[in-house]
């Protein structure tokens, strides 16, 4: 009797130990996966948002040629303040 159960003992423990390989495996591989497409997503907003940000610059260039950057070197406040002032009178 007693090396029956050693036996359903041991059974069970490496049934145990291999079932906690394989689990840990699956959910390691599932982790991995859901990381990757969020690395994808990540990258396909920030090209989004570089993508609207270079529109943006491109239409206020075209519009009355001010420059509305202050960042950009062609940049003048003169001009944007006389913009502003017909703007909203």
């Amino acid at each position: 009797m007693s090396s029956t159960l050693n036996v359903a003992r041991y059974t069970a423990l490496l049934s145990g130990i291999f079932y906690g390989i394989y689990r840990h495996r699956s959910l390691q591989k599932a982790h991995d996966q859901d990381k990757e497409h969020h690395a994808i997503h990540q990258r396909e907003q920030l090209i989004e948002q570089a993508k609207a940000a270079w529109r943006q610059k491109k239409e206020s260039v075209k519009g009355d040629g001010v420059i509305t950057d202050p960042e950009d070197p062609r940049f003048d406040l003169e001009k944007l303040v006389a913009k502003w002032e017909k703007q909203y009178q």
